[in-house]
């Protein structure tokens, strides 16, 4: 491919990058009012997000949580953002959300076309927000959380982000978001084993819930 293609390329993603901020901010500040109204967030540690490219790593007990996380992060930090497939095939609401660079991802195969997408974007520096659990997680629950976190930082070169959301959230009254410091996973040679990764997300993990006790 000669260096003018490539060129055109990486114009051409800037370009489509420019388009996702543009409908996240639109989508930004018509759901924030509303949003804001009954459930506000008082974020904690906004000054650990980190310029460039990140995996922002929050736990998940409640279906607003990714709602939680943006507002926390302001609308100046658009986020890139991995839903289960379901949300995606709800017509219009799924458009609207494709559009502000959220895609799905089908939970129950290895869904290669999801992991090339989060690569990508992290690849071409944008914030990328999943939750490693995968699913909703109530209290007294013991899931495992997946790999795939570790897996897209340590193939990137991007740091992890913990963040935790509190289980209960608030009516009318600010409902706390810890944003924690971001740090590199560390692991033996090229590329980590399948013991490493779990490892790495269980630390991720053990670092997601310590921020529960950050004032």
């Amino acid at each position: 491919m000669s260096h003018e293609n490539v060129e055109a390329m990486g114009q051409g993603e800037e370009r489509q990058d420019r388009r996702r901020d543009a409908w996240f901010h639109a989508l930004y500040f018509i759901i924030w009012p509303f949003f804001n109204l009954f459930r506000p967030v008082r974020a904690v540690g906004r000054e650990h997000i980190p310029a460039g490219p990140v995996v922002v790593c929050p736990n998940h007990t409640t279906i607003g949580d990714p709602f939680y996380v943006v507002f926390a992060f302001g609308w100046r930090t658009p986020l890139r953002a991995m839903a289960k497939i379901q949300v995606m095939q709800v017509p219009v609401i799924g458009w609207l959300l494709s559009k502000a660079g959220v895609f799905g991802v089908d939970r129950g195969h290895a869904d290669m076309k999801a992991v090339k997408t989060a690569l990508k974007f992290l690849k071409n520096g944008n914030k990328l927000l999943l939750f490693p659990e995968g699913t909703r997680v109530h209290q007294g629950e013991d899931v495992a959380a997946k790999t795939g976190a570790a897996m897209f930082a340590t193939r990137t070169g991007a740091p992890l982000l913990p963040v935790y959301i509190p289980p209960k959230k608030r009516l009318f009254r600010p409902n706390r978001v810890v944003i924690g410091e971001p740090y590199y996973p560390k692991f033996q040679g090229r590329k980590p084993t399948a013991g490493e990764l779990d490892e790495i997300t269980e630390e991720l993990m053990n670092r997601i819930h310590s921020l529960e006790a950050v004032p």
